[in-house]
């Protein structure tokens, strides 16, 4: 099981913020970002990646999913990358690999491009964030739920609820969570600027993509990883958007295999 802690982080221009992180093992240290599904879409992957290995696992709730506080003026993805990046500097971490799915793929992708010493490798899971002609990101806030499961998942049916039948306080996490989706990402989930600035980074990257993404598909994600000189494209088959929760043992031997070739010789 993990520990969650509650740290405050002073951001230029925004303030303190309230920051839940829960930690899951001990060594290397990996942080670990999750997309508009909310932190449980990751914590499970968290709890078997540190059960596997010695490493330590970071995931921290971003303010305003999972019932949280978001400060007013705390509204963009790089909002969220200066955030985490003033988190591992108060925590004093070294050597660090960012995970990052769907959402938190482009906040990973933003922690790079702060070129923080403290950052050695990079993971995007089915990120999203670039513009790529011809193959836009899906449009969630069109969709029904049951619409997203079918795109987010190979085989949905293990994964498919209905939402109506969550608690009352589960629904109403559910709906604060869609609206930090809309306010960070905004409609299209993608910033025009992005992929060309990608273009700076010199940092290991892995660029890991179910096959059966149907938020973003395969050649979105190529074009994710040809845009950044050092990345290298793996695709995960029989898995869709998530795959640390459809496939786990995939994404974790996938990224072991990259931490101890790409980003760390510690990480061995």
């Amino acid at each position: 099981m993990g520990t969650t802690t509650q740290y405050t982080v002073s951001l230029d221009g925004i303030g303190p913020v309230e920051v839940s992180v829960a930690g899951y093992g001990y060594g290397q240290p990996f942080l670990l970002l999750h997309g508009g599904a909310g932190p449980q879409s990751v914590t499970g992957f968290a709890e078997k990646f540190a059960a596997a290995h010695d490493v330590r696992v970071l995931v921290p709730t971003h303010p305003g999913f999972g019932g949280t506080e978001r400060p007013e003026a705390l509204t963009t993805v790089s909002g969220l990358a200066a955030l985490y990046g003033a988190l591992l500097d108060q925590l004093a971490l070294t050597d660090v690999t960012v995970i990052g799915n769907s959402i938190g793929g482009w906040i990973t992708a933003e922690i790079a491009l702060l070129k923080s010493p403290r950052v050695s490798g990079i993971v995007l899971i089915d990120a999203v964030g670039i513009e790529v002609p011809g193959h836009p990101v899906a449009d969630f806030f069109s969709l029904t739920m049951d619409q997203v499961f079918g795109l987010t998942f190979h085989n949905p049916e293990p994964f498919r609820i209905d939402p109506t039948t969550l608690p009352p306080a589960a629904q109403a996490i559910a709906a604060g969570n869609r609206t930090a989706i809309a306010v960070y990402a905004g409609s299209a989930m993608a910033d025009p600027t992005l992929v060309g600035r990608l273009g700076s980074l010199e940092i290991p990257t892995l660029v890991l993509w179910g096959e059966s993404d149907g938020i973003v598909d395969v050649d979105y994600g190529r074009a994710y990883a040809a845009a950044i000189p050092l990345a290298r494209f793996q695709l995960l088959p029989e898995t869709g958007h998530s795959p640390q929760l459809e496939t786990p043992d995939q994404v974790i031997h996938a990224i072991w295999d990259s931490a101890e070739t790409d980003f760390s010789a510690s990480a061995r």
